[in-house]
């Protein structure tokens, strides 16, 4: 007999199915190291619904985050389902980028070392890697702020992304979006590793080489968003089946 789960009885299918993405990439972030402590977030948007959006339980480690504990929340900050608090300064966040940018259906936010580092350097991402220029061309910066209780402070980061799929949060981190769920991880990843390689050149102390001019714009064009979310598609699939061996529990 079939083994029906909790997430599949309890909510309509599109809700299921951005569910089961958005407990994957608080998973996936778990496996690439990209969580600080329960202080990051990630978010998707109920399918149907513009004004509500799916986030964690405040509180959780992400590697407890379920799709059916999820909690679901409106612009106006009302917890529609869970029977958890959430963290108000993702609240600001995930709906100021989600009213901005209708399109968009994910939005991550992370803490980690080397986007913190990056974001605290004054002439930010430089294009000496292939994974920096895959997002450069879709990449912009927002000052620091207290964006913990201040609407206005979002509404500015959310100006500052822009039509942008990356931004980089001076002194705080990073942030990505998408159109789907692999593409909004697709970005995050490309960004964090471009991060990591620029924070391990400047480390060595080598004289650093930076690709031409033409070089840069190809890869430049090839990274930014087309016509429709299917960036990372693969890479998302992969990850997926991962999951599916060694951590299938995200689903329920």
């Amino acid at each position: 007999m079939a083994i029906i789960l909790e997430s599949e009885t309890r909510f309509a299918s599109g809700e299921r199915h951005a569910r089961e993405q958005l407990a994957a990439l608080y998973r996936v972030f778990v496996h690439f190291g990209w969580t600080d402590l329960t202080d990051t977030h990630i978010s998707a948007r109920v399918p149907g619904m513009q004004d509500q959006y799916l986030i964690n339980p405040y509180g959780y480690l992400f590697e407890e985050i379920t799709a059916s504990s999820l909690l679901k929340v409106d612009f106006e900050g009302n917890v529609l389902s869970g029977d958890h608090p959430y963290n108000s300064a993702g609240h600001l966040i995930h709906t100021a980028v989600l009213k901005a940018r209708p399109e968009i259906d994910f939005v991550l936010h992370s803490h980690t070392r080397a986007g913190i580092a990056v974001s605290a350097m004054k002439d930010g991402l430089l294009p000496i890697s292939q994974h920096a220029n895959a997002v450069l061309g879709t990449l912009n910066y927002h000052d620091y702020h207290d964006v913990t209780a201040e609407n206005a402070a979002c509404e500015m980061m959310a100006r500052d992304l822009g039509d942008a799929y990356c931004l980089v949060l001076r002194n705080h981190g990073l942030l990505t979006c998408g159109r789907s769920a692999h593409e909004a991880f697709a970005y995050h990843y490309f960004l964090e590793m471009a991060c990591k390689v620029q924070v391990d050149v400047m480390r060595s102390g080598a004289e650093i080489v930076t690709p031409g001019p033409g070089a840069i714009e190809d890869v430049r064009e090839w990274g930014r968003p087309g016509e429709a979310p299917g960036w990372g598609g693969v890479h998302w699939s992969a990850l997926l089946r991962r999951l599916e061996r060694t951590d299938p529990d995200y689903k329920t």
